[in-house]
This record gives C-alpha cells, sequence and structure tokens, in this order.
C-alpha cells in the first residue's frame, strides 16, 4: 500500500470544511516522511495549513479518513 503526502487547509472558524490536496505518493515511509518534513518546513508555520502523511489501499481511502471528525481526546487531570 502506498503513502499519501496531502497539504490540507481550512479557512478560520471553518474547521470542518478541509480542502484536500494530493502532493505526492510513495512506496516507502521513510521517504514520504522526509517529503513531508521538507513541505512543512517550506510553509513557515503559515495558518490553516497542514501536511500529513496517510497509509491507505488508494486515494479515495486516504482521503475519506482524512476528511473523517474526530472528536478530540478527553485529557484526564493526571496526564497532564
Amino acid at each position: 500500500m502506498p503513502y499519501y503526502i496531502y497539504k490540507i487547509t481550512t479557512q478560520p472558524g471553518m474547521a470542518l470544511v478541509k480542502n484536500l490536496e494530493l502532493l505526492d505518493q510513495y512506496e516507502s515511509f521513510k521517504e514520504a516522511k522526509k517529503v513531508a518534513r521538507e513541505v512543512r518546513e517550506k510553509q513557515d508555520g503559515a495558518e490553516g495549513v497542514t501536511v500529513k502523511v496517510m497509509f491507505a489501499d488508494n486515494q479515495l481511502m486516504a482521503e475519506e479518513q482524512l476528511l473523517e471528525h474526530r472528536e478530540k481526546p478527553v485529557i484526564m487531570e493526571h496526564e497532564k
């Protein structure tokens, strides 16, 4: 299964709406991680931009996983 690198952009106040841009795909995680780091460094902390590496059977499954809404984990007092 390939590793997909996505650039995810969100508008301020609209966290549920995500724009996905496929940057590339790789067969090895090591190479995908390296490229993702390089892209993140070039972003210079741009607001609302995230770069993620997704491992999936195909591009459609990777995008579905990225668009899936997840609740924030509850942090217990002893975990702080």
